[in-house]
């Protein structure tokens, strides 16, 4: 995820200081890492020092002073451009439930690995109902639905990849064994 780009884009909607960016960010994209305040603030004195926001006043509403922050011109150029930018595939696997498997079949672990496969199935599917529970909830946003709609896909390729594994482990099994 490209944090500025996403805090460039909730500014489009109007000035925000640090703290409401925050909440709009943990809000608007529910399945995503929560951000920390220490990164929303770097990130925001980058894309300050970049010329693509710039403070637009400070508040105190019983606190510390707020410094409010809005998009410049550039801003709005880098976002547009972003926003038009094909995403390429990940060229790389970059996944602990690949990473394990590859490595307990490098070690000769068979059972093992066949054992991990199963209990990370069943975790997939636990997660997989949760997702769909979350999904038909009448108090689902659109933003939710998107978010899970993007997850369920993720973890239907992954149990459709632990199937898959768990047969070319038997197969391998039960030539070895033959």
């Amino acid at each position: 995820m490209s944090t500025p780009h996403v805090l460039l884009g909730l500014l489009a909607g109007g000035t925000k200081h640090g703290y409401e960016l925050k909440r709009a960010h943990d809000e608007r994209l529910p399945r995503a890492r929560p951000l920390a305040f220490g990164q929303v603030y770097a990130t925001l004195g980058r894309l300050q020092r970049d010329g693509l926001v710039t403070a637009a006043g400070q508040e105190r509403e019983g606190g510390p002073d707020r410094t409010a922050y809005a998009l410049t011109g550039a801003g709005h150029a880098a976002l547009d451009r972003w926003l038009a930018e094909v995403e390429p595939p990940m060229p790389y696997v970059a996944s602990t439930l690949f990473a394990k498997v590859l490595v307990a079949l490098m070690v000769a672990d068979v059972d093992r690995a066949r054992s991990y496969l199963i209990a990370q199935r069943h975790a997939h599917t636990d997660r997989l109902r949760e997702l769909t529970g979350i999904k038909t909830s009448a108090t689902a946003s659109l933003d939710d639905v998107v978010a899970v709609d993007f997850a369920i896909a993720h973890l239907d390729a992954d149990l459709r990849w632990l199937h898959t594994t768990l047969e070319r482990v038997a197969d391998w099994h039960r030539e070895v064994h033959s």
